[in-house]
């Protein structure tokens, strides 16, 4: 499986998603492209999102409610024939993900979807305010299980803990929080770089302010430097 790159679109201007593509488009890399809930429901967004052609498209809504609601948002995308990727908390539990899966097929053939474990903003102390007693390794093997009988397409989750799901969990892993060496955390808390996340064994990784903020051409240099 080539190892695959996403570059994260953290903005809702339309000018601003044309210049990060326009700079990564001749890449040496496996870059494919995520938008987020900031720039789908910004102005044009949408349509913007659906004219891309001949990319790795994912839609990174984090859909999670009632099955039947996730259902019905997910039977709301079937024009957007050009995404790949959609993710869905699997803390909606196997009901939810179930439904969110079998409509995916139904809807658009080519459709893959995403479980999220624990974001990457979360640490064990932020986790353990929610009301959780297990630690966040406990909770995300726990929800790869339900990921795996759903039969979803793949994970994500940060770098951390990849080891650990890899042996139970044989299809995409994919790793956000992602940082070039020297990068500030930012809002996140687990955190890595693209190296040690391969390393560990994910099959792709997100990667967004890094490379989006400043000289893209020059970031994405770093970025393949860094993987060397």
């Amino acid at each position: 499986m080539k190892k695959k790159i996403f570059i994260a679109f953290d903005t809702n201007e339309i000018k601003n998603a044309k210049r990060i593509i326009s700079e990564t488009n001749k890449s040496r890399l496996n870059l494919g492209y995520k938008f987020g809930l900031e720039f789908f429901n910004s102005k044009n967004g949408r349509a913007f999102i659906s004219k891309i052609k001949n990319k790795d498209i994912w839609l990174d809504l984090k859909l999670y409610d009632i099955p039947n609601t996730v259902a019905s948002a997910i039977y709301s995308l079937k024009d957007l024939k050009n995404i790949k990727y959609l993710t869905v908390h699997i803390s909606g539990g196997i009901e939810m993900i179930k439904k969110a899966k079998k409509l995916a097929a139904r809807t658009n053939k080519n459709l893959k979807i995403l479980g999220v474990t624990i974001l990457t903003s979360f640490n064990e102390k932020d986790i353990k305010k929610t009301g959780h007693t297990k630690n966040i390794k406990e909770l995300v093997l726990q929800q790869v299980k339900l990921a795996r009988l759903a039969n979803l397409d793949g994970i994500v989750c940060s770098g951390y803990e990849v080891l650990s799901i890899k042996r139970i969990f044989k299809k995409e892993i994919i790793t956000p929080g992602i940082r070039l060496p020297g990068d500030s955390k930012q809002d996140q808390r687990r955190v890595m770089t693209p190296k040690s996340a391969f390393k560990n064994g994910a099959t792709g990784i997100v990667i967004g302010r890094s490379i989006t903020r400043g000289n893209i051409k020059y970031n994405i240099q770093k970025l393949i430097n860094s993987l060397k």
